[in-house]
């Protein structure tokens, strides 16, 4: 298995639309850069968000999620409460090849202000839209700004297909289009 370079990454953008939209360079312009890095690609976070709550005295459940758990928000700038987090969706819809699996990253930018991003890998052939997990680990509260770049996605290709991919498996979170709760 080997990480893919930029030039993979754009080509696997162009032919087999793995990143839609696909921001061929990086982008700076006073923003948190997004776009194509040396041996990655950092997605945007949209504009849509949901933040944690707890002022209806839910209980965190996996099992049974009560989504009253969040308070839905939409802008261009998400506060996220002090020692709490949100979630979020990317911008960019990615589709991985079957001999693919990415790691997810958080940028330095938004880890040096406490704020950590968690994002599971995406596994062979699983697409969608990326639920983002973002945590402000700060006690204070902490601004994350829409389409702007909050994570760096690094691709593993390996020599070989997997047996099983997660298409194959109709995993859970397949083709998700919003932000989307824990489910079992």
């Amino acid at each position: 298995m080997s990480i893919k370079p930029d030039r993979w990454i754009r080509r696997m953008a162009v032919e087999h639309k793995m990143i839609e939209p696909f921001a061929d360079r990086q982008v700076r312009d006073g923003k948190i850069s997004y776009g194509i890095s040396s041996y990655g690609y950092d997605l945007r976070v949209s504009d849509e968000f949901k933040i944690f709550t707890n002022i209806n005295s839910t209980v965190v459940d996996p099992k049974n999620f009560d989504p009253r758990s969040f308070v839905e928000f939409r802008g261009e700038v998400c506060i996220i409460p002090p020692n709490s987090f949100a979630l979020a969706k990317s911008v960019e819809y990615f589709r991985i090849p079957r001999n693919v699996l990415t790691v997810c990253v958080g940028k330095s930018t938004y880890a040096r202000c406490g704020i950590i991003v968690n994002v599971t890998p995406f596994e062979p052939e699983w697409e969608g839209y990326v639920t983002l997990e973002i945590s402000n680990t700060t006690p204070l509260p902490a601004k994350v700004y829409a389409n702007e770049g909050l994570c760096q996605i690094l691709f593993f290709e390996s020599d070989e297909p997997c047996e099983i991919s997660y298409r194959d498996k109709q995993g859970k979170y397949q083709k998700q289009t919003g932000i989307v709760l824990p489910r079992i």
